[in-house]
């Protein structure tokens, strides 16, 4: 029998305690660090505390959820949180939109086409973000006419001028209180129905069955609400609103600001460039012979796209795709470029008043972060919905 190796010999041990002593020296600096900072900011008189959210804020907000000035820090926050939720989200899906058209353009067997498709991708995507944003903000105020000169284009239901760009949208009503009861009862029908059919009902219906059936019972008392709610009070609870020119601005629809039409079509333009090369590589990694195979069967160019070829892509596509949804969201920080009132933008309008600008970093560090895992969360559910399973 062979002696123990000695501990300081093993490279087990060795190897746990070269990982402490480099968690202990991480902890030590982060400790010196943060006593440094606590220091020098008692020193200035200038302590870390979060008292300051609930008093009032005393500016306003331009654009997003009715903001007073009485109202505190706290709430101005949220309207910073909501509005860069309404430039990401919208965005994302904008940009997911022309980034798949633009992908297949690049492959398409008409040489204009393709080349228009490579000239947009090579020149979006090669010029800073920031550029684009103050370029199409200047290209809004500046080029377009002023607001009673604007062209009404798609019958009136399109305005645009240099306040902006206003759609024909819904909008609720008066009666809309009276749906809310039938809106709510729908999401939780539906969310008890593919509850039941997933968890109770293990095995007996597919996931896409059970997501089918839960969005099938809430467009039932969805649609039984709304026409309840307009026979019994001859008022539908959500009507089309057409936007149309009133005093110094654009009055029902929806109206997009000069800032964050510039942002949102920034955004969208410049994330679909990168979009457009996943997709692209995406649809060239399915082996060839899968087109021939579809071919084969007598299937067209169009079903062999759709039903074989771009659902095999989406297992390349989507890993990456992740990474630019994440990209998007935090570059709509630049928004403070162009005016648009974000997160970032409200954020430093705080610490400027307040100057505590250690407990704003952390707020919008936590709440940035607390996107990203949303969004990588939802994209990874899906990704392993898709991934090829073996064995």
């Amino acid at each position: 029998m062979s002696p123990p190796i000695p501990f300081y010999r093993n490279v087990r041990v060795l190897a746990w305690l070269a990982q402490v002593a480099f968690a202990l020296g991480v902890v030590g600096l982060g400790w010196l660090l943060l006593t440094t900072m606590l220091g020098n900011l008692q020193r200035q008189g200038i302590p870390i505390s979060f008292a300051f959210l609930p008093q009032p804020a005393g500016f306003g907000i331009s654009e997003g959820l009715p903001f007073q000035p009485s109202q505190s820090y706290l709430t101005a926050f949220g309207v910073g949180v909501v509005n860069t939720l309404r430039a990401a989200v919208a965005g994302i899906i904008l940009a997911t939109l022309l980034g798949i058209g633009m992908g297949v353009a690049r492959l398409s067997s008409n040489w204009l086409l393709e080349r228009l498709a490579t000239l947009y991708v090579e020149t979006f995507r090669n010029v800073p973000l920031l550029l684009w944003l103050v370029f199409i903000y200047a290209a809004i105020r500046d080029t377009l006419p002023r607001l009673r000169e604007g062209p009404a284009l798609l019958w009136g239901t399109v305005l645009m001028s240099n306040r902006g760009i206003a759609l024909a949208w819904l909008q609720t009503s008066a009666t809309y209180s009276a749906f809310q009861p039938w809106l709510l009862a729908g999401i939780g029908a539906g969310l008890g129905v593919w509850g039941w059919m997933t968890y109770y009902r293990r095995g007996a219906a597919s996931p896409r069955r059970a997501l089918g059936r839960s969005l099938a019972v809430c467009v039932v008392l969805w649609a039984s609400g709304f026409l309840w709610t307009w026979l019994t009070t001859h008022l539908p609870p959500v009507v089309w609103s057409v936007p149309r020119i009133e005093g110094f601005n654009y009055q029902g629809g929806m109206v997009l600001s000069p800032e964050f039409a510039a942002l949102l079509f920034g955004l969208v333009v410049y994330t679909a460039s990168f979009i457009a090369e996943i997709v692209r590589a995406g649809i060239l990694a399915v082996p060839r012979g899968q087109r021939e195979a579809a071919r084969a069967l007598g299937l067209s160019d169009r079903q062999t796209f759709v039903l074989v070829i771009f659902p095999q892509a989406l297992r390349v596509i989507i890993p990456p795709l992740i990474n630019q949804y994440l990209n998007l969201t935090k570059n709509s920080s630049l928004a403070i470029a162009v005016g648009y009132p974000d997160l970032f933008s409200i954020g430093l309008t705080i610490n400027n008043q307040t100057g505590q600008a250690i407990p704003f970093v952390v707020m919008i560090m936590v709440t940035y972060l607390s996107m990203s895992l949303l969004i990588s969360w939802v994209l990874n559910m899906l990704n392993r919905r898709l991934a090829l399973k073996t064995g």
